[in-house]
Parts: C-alpha cells; structure tokens; sequence
C-alpha cells in the first residue's frame, strides 16, 4: 500500500481548504494513494496519532466544492515549532516511524512562513537518513510575504476584504464636515503587502485612504504629522491604512505593545494605531479614533476572491503531481506570466530557498515620501481580488463545512 498524509498550520485564511481541496482531488485522482490521511492540528495530528480518513470523505459528491468555499482549517491547526532533528532526534524518529507504520510516502503541508520551516526540517531529515517519504510545501498566508512565488493563497481574498471595508470606512467618514481623521490598522509585521491592498479603494472622485504606511519604508512621527496637517489644509475628512508593524528608522516599532513574542520569537504587536490615534490628539487637536481590523481580514469567505480560490486549488494539485515525480523538499509556487491578461503558471521551489526568509514590498512599489503606494502595486494587486465565488446562504447566514469532527 502507499497512502498520503495532508496537514495545515499557522493562521486561518479564506483558501487553505481549498488548497486542501486541490490535494485530496489530485490524489485521488492519481490512482497512485490508497488512503488520503489528514492530520488534525498540523504536525501534533502525526504527533499524537490524532489523524481523520479524508478518503471517506470522498463519497460525498459535494464535499470537494464545499471544502473549497469553507475558511480556517477543515484539519486545525497549530502554532508548533518544530525542534531541529540534533536537538531532539526521537521527535523526528516517532513522526517518521508513524509514517512507516501507516504505509505513508508523501507528506503535504500547507502553511506559511513557519510551516516551510517544518517542511524543511522534514525533509532534510529524510535526506539523511534514506527515508523514502517525499515532503512537499504547500504555501498559505494573508501576509503574502513567502519568497519565490508571486503570491500566497489568502492573500487576494484578504487584499479583496481590505478593499471593500476601507471603500465603506471611507463613505463613512466622508459624511461629516468637521475635521476629523481615521486610522486603520492592518496586519503585517515584516511586510506591508496587505496594508498596500488598501490602496485599491482609491477612487477619482476622492475616497479611499489618503495615506499608506508600511514597514518597508522607517516611519518618522514628525513627517506623518505633516503629512496629515497638509491634507486637513484641502479636506475635512483624512483616511490612513498603516501596517502594524511600522518602525522607525532605528528598527523600533510604533507600537503600544510590541514586548512579547510567539513560540516562533516573533514580536506579538498591538496598538500601532491607537499610538498614532494619542499623537494626533494631541498634537493636532482634531477628532481622530483608530480602528485595528483585526481577525476580520483573515477569514472573511462572504468576500472571497474566484481568483484566490482557483489558484490555491492549482497549488495544492500541484504540490501532489509534484511529489508522484519523485519531488521533495519543495513548495509549490506561482509564476506569473503577464498581468493583460492575467495568467500565470505553477511549479516548486526548493524549500531551503523559501523558509525562514522574507518576500517585502519592493522600494519601487512605494512612493517616493514612504507614504502611499505606485501604479506598479496597484497592477500588482488588480487581477489578485478579481471574481467571487458560489456562496451557499441559509437563513441570510453563509453555510459552510462544519470543524466539529476537531474535537469528536
């Protein structure tokens, strides 16, 4: 028998389960797996020998269409660092010695910056010590910051969900005539990919956000004060996205609270927004409150990009075709070929090129005073949001797979 085993780790998206989706159906279609395993909560599923029979599942016609429409993850997920293999060689022992037991030979993970790590650790250990399992990445976040490919699945629908909410902020707060100023907090601790998305709410007649700020640009108080005091010179209402991860030119982020990190030693970051909301009470004297966008941009399916949803199937078949060639230690990318018209290709990297790495906003995507973006990142992002997908409502609410079989 050879079987198969999928897992999802890190944050929830609006299209992991429809690269899960791209996975089991290209598996399945193969003719080559007997049994497609799906390990609960990411790598502890394999761990704690918590795994589901996705085959199963197959019986039921709509279950693939469904899964590709459902956000978060069908399988759950975990925030689980791995251990390097000379630090504790018995976890790779007892992963690799559970796939032998299950007649596994090819494990796929789908998740971002943190779960290639695991890909990586994975599959080097198989190199060295002749394990016949191929490992391969499928790549997933809304942070869009994933080196070797043009884009990650979740980011178009979360860049689609920045859009449409800072088009309705800015109607909002368009209405009133005194001076007032909103700023939006929008994730992205390493990179402004997301907070950038903002950018496709700008109309000619005026709305949208009059300023964006990202991390790729040091951000300095007194500029950003300018910054607005000029624009309240012209209009009464001003609109700003920033990222939360803004820092200035020492590195040190504007942040309320920036002191505790993850498992990962990744800074756990609030408050850059109400920071900026105290400084301009202050020093200007106008209304202003702040708004942090928060969970919302991750999962936020009702406003899901066709795009997104398409291209993050493809990754996950392509991640499977990848591995029956005899591939691991890869992740499966996007290429894109032209953006008029859009289209692009899919193939894998290697994974050593992609892990523990940072894709950010290139400085030519960014305006010249670090305050909005260019013409380049609105083409960028343009064709990313595009399409929207077949939502099934019930009762005025979205219907989508239930996750009570996470904790049966």
């Amino acid at each position: 028998m050879k079987n198969c085993i999928v897992a999802q780790s890190g944050g929830p998206t609006v299209a992991i389960n429809a690269s899960l989706a791209g996975v089991i159906e290209q598996a399945a279609s193969s003719g080559q797996y007997d049994k497609i395993y799906g390990s609960l909560h990411g790598i502890l599923g394999i761990l704690n020998d918590d795994i589901i029979d996705l085959s199963a599942r197959l019986s039921d016609d709509t279950f693939l269409e469904a899964l590709q429409i459902t956000p978060a993850m069908y399988l759950g997920s975990c925030r689980y660092k791995l251990p390097k293999a000379y630090d504790d060689a018995d976890t790779y022992e007892k992963i690799f010695a559970y796939f032998e037991r299950h007649d596994i030979v090819s494990f796929f993970y789908i998740g971002g910056n943190d779960s290639m790590d695991t890909v990586l650790q994975l599959s080097r250990y198989a190199s060295e010590h002749n394990k016949n399992v191929t490992i391969m990445g499928v790549p997933k976040t809304i942070d869009n910051d994933l080196c070797l490919t043009d884009h990650t699945p979740g980011f178009g629908s979360a860049a689609k969900y920045i859009a449409t909410t800072m088009t309705e902020i800015a109607y909002d707060t368009s209405i009133y005539p005194l001076k007032s100023v909103t700023i939006v907090e929008i994730m992205g601790r390493d990179a402004g990919w997301l907070t950038a998305a903002a950018a496709l709410a700008q109309t000619t007649y005026g709305l949208g956000p009059d300023f964006i700020y990202l991390p790729e640009v040091p951000f300095d108080t007194e500029q950003f004060l300018s910054d607005v005091t000029e624009k309240l010179n012209t209009k009464p209402n001003v609109l700003i996205a920033i990222s939360e991860g803004i820092r200035d030119k020492e590195g040190a982020y504007i942040s309320a609270s920036s002191t505790t990190t993850d498992s990962f030693g990744h800074s756990q970051l609030s408050g850059a927004g109400k920071t900026l909301e105290h400084l301009i009470a202050h020093r200007l004297g106008v209304k202003v409150r702040s708004i942090e966008l928060n969970l919302p941009q991750r999962c936020a399916a009702h406003l899901s990009s066709m795009t997104d949803i398409t291209e993050s199937v493809e990754l996950g078949r392509a991640a499977v075709s990848y591995a029956l060639q005899g591939a691991t230690g890869q992740m499966s990318t996007i290429k894109r070929m032209s953006d008029e018209p859009y289209h692009v290709c899919y193939q894998a990297e290697k994974i050593e090129l992609i892990a523990n790495a940072v894709k950010s906003v290139p400085r030519n995507y960014i305006n010249e005073a670090g305050n909005n973006v260019t013409e380049e990142m609105i083409q960028y992002l343009q064709p990313l949001i595009v399409g929207e997908p077949n939502v099934t409502y019930k009762d005025g609410i979205p219907q989508y797979l239930p996750l009570n079989h996470l904790y049966a």
